[in-house]
């Protein structure tokens, strides 16, 4: 069974730019790469997405889009820059779509995001990071994702103002490489358990 992974990158640049939390996402997709998962990364910027709380918020939203590549996904990863030990705005605006959609059901009546796991990418040059992925993970938990154990990958370098996860040497970090090696593999070890052994309906049917 092929698994599918989607990267939601929510950096304030467009694909035109280089991104810090791409690349730290680059060394989780080489783990993936080497297992035979699919990715994609979507730089959410290059997209309009409406502000909102549903799954569509009508003409010139684009968010339908990325919604029915996440509905096809089995692994989830959010990825953000960190502003004021925050999460991106655009990541705010991500969670609060899939928030939106986090009431429909799949084929089984269970909510739509079962069975698919979710995990969280961080770069910046302050702190924040364990504060932003408590907030993303802790949020993608509430609406039905699975949460494997140490999902979480982050480089903020030292404390205070300083290069970013490039220029500051980011890439030959043990600790981030290390981090997104454990979180690649757990989540592709949960997302084939689910595949093979899918939530039960028992106590899990969404109620009409």
């Amino acid at each position: 069974m092929t698994t599918k992974a989607v990267f939601l990158n929510c950096s304030l640049k467009k694909s035109s730019e280089q991104s810090n939390t791409e690349a730290l996402f680059k060394k989780v997709k080489h783990h993936f790469d080497q297992e035979g998962i699919v990715t994609e990364s979507i730089r959410i910027a290059d997209y309009q997405i409406a502000k909102g709380i549903s799954e569509d918020e009508g003409a010139g939203d684009e968010w339908p889009i990325l919604f029915e590549k996440i509905k096809h996904a089995d692994i989830v990863i959010m990825g953000t820059p960190l502003w004021l030990g925050e999460k991106s705005s655009i990541a705010t605006n991500v969670m609060e779509r899939l928030y939106g959609g986090s009431s429909l059901t799949n084929e089984k009546g269970q909510y739509l995001y079962y069975n698919k796991v979710g995990g969280v990418v961080i770069t910046g040059n302050e702190d924040g990071a364990k504060h932003a992925a408590s907030s993303i993970l802790y949020g993608l938990s509430h609406i039905g994702f699975t949460i494997p154990p140490n999902v979480d990958t982050y480089w903020v370098g030292e404390a205070g103002p300083g290069a970013s996860y490039i220029e500051g040497n980011g890439m030959e970090n043990s600790f981030a490489n290390e981090h997104a090696k454990i979180m690649a593999y757990n989540l592709i070890h949960f997302s084939r358990i689910l595949k093979e052994t899918p939530i039960p309906n028992e106590g899990n049917v969404v109620s009409s």
